[in-house]
């Protein structure tokens, strides 16, 4: 099976606490070389990163391949490094070691509002996501009805900017935008949790057969067991930063978990 990602040896490191080089400046310097990923230009000569008690590892040395087409649920407690690794994916941070590949485009639905812009409506903030994907404005407006339809948000209130929406309104949107918008990798965290009853169940199946009519992959992060059972092939289970049952079929990876909450 074709590999849609591989992690090597990944790991970030957060060091606790503020930048504090004794001046605003220097502080600018540090804080925008990180963002660049430049060397520090207030670090002294020979001095190396430490990695001390002020800080910890939320991802130690992950090593992981998704074939093209898996729905791959990842559980743990909380603080195990489920969103880290979801974060880095779709690079809205960095790994502090090693390195990932991911073949396609990547549609992340990682909080409620995340790809948002609460001046836009609705509509627009269709067409913005749509350009963030690299698709034609054509492209978009031909599955625009169908994603207000899927998102059971009113016709009227599509043309209404979206920092009026509730956050209901707001994950329903964005599911149905990564849904219908032409990418390779779903990732989804938690956001589901907040819609009703019906339209998780309406998600899911959604997801499933993305994945499987349409070679989509999945990568879904939940505390909800049944959800990722019902909608996931593989599992992951990740504690405290590390891989504590590597990839394997769902109904083992629940098992496990499960018995790690003392669950019957």
């Amino acid at each position: 099976m074709a590999l849609a990602i591989k992690i090597e040896h990944l790991s970030k490191y957060y060091k606790l606490g503020v930048i504090n080089n004794g001046r605003l400046w220097q502080d600018l310097q540090s804080y925008c070389a990180r963002l660049l990923h430049r060397e520090d230009p207030n670090r002294k000569i020979g001095e190396q990163t430490v990695y001390d008690r002020d800080g910890f590892w939320a991802l130690s040395d992950i090593n992981l391949e998704v074939g093209q087409g898996d729905r791959l649920g990842i559980m743990g407690h909380n603080g195990a490094g489920k969103s880290t690794l979801l974060k880095i994916l779709s690079r809205i941070t960095v790994p502090t070691q090693g390195c990932f590949h991911v073949k396609g485009r990547i549609v992340s639905l990682l909080e409620v509002g995340t790809g948002f812009h609460g001046e836009l409506t609705g509509r627009e903030n269709i067409y913005m996501n749509g350009a963030i994907l690299g698709m034609k404005r054509r492209e978009v407006t031909r599955k625009l009805e169908e994603i207000v339809a899927f998102s059971e948000i009113d016709p009227h209130h599509i043309d209404t900017p979206v920092k009026r929406y509730s956050s209901g309104m707001y994950v329903r949107l964005g599911f149905a935008i990564a849904a219908h918008l032409e990418c390779e990798i779903m990732i989804a965290d938690e956001v589901l949790a907040v819609g009703d009853l019906n339209f998780q169940q309406k998600a899911t199946g959604k997801m499933s057969d993305l994945s499987t009519n349409h070679g989509r992959t999945v990568l879904f992060v939940s505390h909800n067991i049944g959800a990722v059972e019902k909608l996931c092939n593989k599992g992951l289970i990740l504690e405290q930063g590390k891989v504590l049952l590597g990839q394997c079929p769902v109904e083992e990876a629940v098992g496990r978990y499960k018995e790690i909450l003392g669950i019957a």
